[in-house]
Parts: C-alpha cells; structure tokens; sequence
C-alpha cells in the first residue's frame, strides 16, 4: 500500500517524522531542508511523540478534492509535548471530544482497492 505523502510519518511503530533547529531550536512539522523560523539549514530529524492534547477541531461533512476516506470525520489540531501543533484528521466521533483531551496517534488506510493509502490520524 502506498503512503499518502512519503517522509511524513514511519509505519514500524507510528510515528510522525519532525525536525529541531540546530540553529534556533525550533521544532516543527513536517521536516523540510530549511527551518521555518530561522531559515537555517540542515535541521536535525526527530521522531515525534505518538501522543498530545486535542486544541480545536471541527466535523468535515463534505469530502475534498482527492479526499480518498469516508465522511463525516474530525479535522483538527493536536499540539504535541515537542511544541508543534499538528494538523490532522480526528478519529472517532467529534461529540466525543474536548478540549485537552489526550490523543494518540494511529496508521489508518483511506480508500479502497488500488486507490487506497494509508496515512494517520489521532483518536480519543
């Protein structure tokens, strides 16, 4: 199965790949060649934790362009302990959700047959 972008996340065990400044110390996701404060280049790789808390979210209704997984689902922000806060699909119900809750992260596949592809989300 092929993964929804390569370099976002490893499969074995799940994880969201980040990057640290070597320069400033800033952290962020998803890695680049560049730090996106600073501007340095050559930031350091991290792996990043597979936890963090819930800080907004919302129900998408209405699939997007090339949105492959089945609707409605929750879309929002988990800010993870490195300091990043992450855009992410939700798993799970939205009404089971609030703010501060703890979420974990977990691989899920979208779509079916040879169009599917796995990607992540964080779940309740």
């Amino acid at each position: 199965m092929k993964l929804v972008h390569d370099g976002l996340f490893q499969v074995d065990p799940p994880a969201l790949l980040g990057q640290r400044c070597r320069a400033c110390g800033a952290p962020a996701f998803p890695r680049a060649d560049a730090c996106p404060l600073c501007g340095a280049s050559a930031p350091d790789p991290v792996v990043l934790s597979d936890t963090g808390t819930l800080w907004a979210w919302t129900e998408v209704t209405a699939p997007p362009p090339g949105y492959l997984g089945e609707v409605p689902f929750g879309f929002g922000i988990v800010e993870l302990p490195e300091e990043i806060r992450v855009i992410t699909r939700l798993g799970g119900s939205v009404d089971d959700l609030e703010h501060g809750c703890v979420m974990t992260l977990r691989l899920v596949t979208l779509g079916h047959g040879d169009d599917a592809v796995m990607s992540w989300e964080f779940t309740r």
